[in-house]
């Protein structure tokens, strides 16, 4: 009986207290540099360059008209003509100075046909697009497709020039 009134004592109070007493080793923190108080004139830092303007504006200008200018397509069509094409190599110049950009291209339908259909139509438009776009050296890697079809129209209207508009390869930068 004793020796059971032992090891419960034990349980209770040895095994936790050897439990907080045994942990991972500190950390060990490593000084660092002693900072001189002295005032040394020769190692005085020159001023930031200041930040040209225009560049950066030009540089935004050149995002926005990236972002907005979409790829139209012809009625029932995912080829792309001389417009589409001047377009696209825009984009790719903007792409290769811009590596770091990744994109989404959206493909986009008009109203009229199945929904089936026209998201098939959207993926044929955003491929193409974006097969384009490697073809000018753009890398595959940066460029994902979507096809939203006539889900997500540009212009709600229900004629021809509204149609004409929705009918497009929208690039979006991740």
């Amino acid at each position: 009986m004793k020796r059971k009134y032992w090891v419960i004592l034990a349980m209770l109070f040895i095994v936790p207290g050897l439990m907080l007493t045994a942990s991972c080793a500190k950390k060990v923190v490593k000084p660092e540099a002693a900072v001189s108080k002295t005032d040394d004139s020769s190692k005085k830092v020159a001023p930031p360059a200041p930040v040209d303007d225009s560049a950066k504006s030009a540089a935004l200008a050149a995002r926005e008209k990236f972002m907005k200018q979409d790829v139209n397509f012809a009625f029932d069509s995912a080829v792309l003509d001389a417009t589409a094409q001047a377009i696209l190599k825009d984009k790719a110049g903007w792409m290769k100075s811009n590596m770091d950009a990744a994109t989404t291209v959206e493909g986009h339908c008009d109203e009229r046909g199945t929904v089936a259909y026209n998201i098939a139509l959207g993926e044929r438009r955003a491929e193409a697009a974006k097969a384009f776009l490697v073809n000018l050296g753009v890398p595959a890697a940066k460029m994902t497709t979507i096809s939203y079809g006539k889900e997500k129209p540009l212009d709600p209207g229900h004629n021809e020039q509204a149609w004409a508009k929705n009918r497009r390869a929208h690039f979006v930068l991740k």
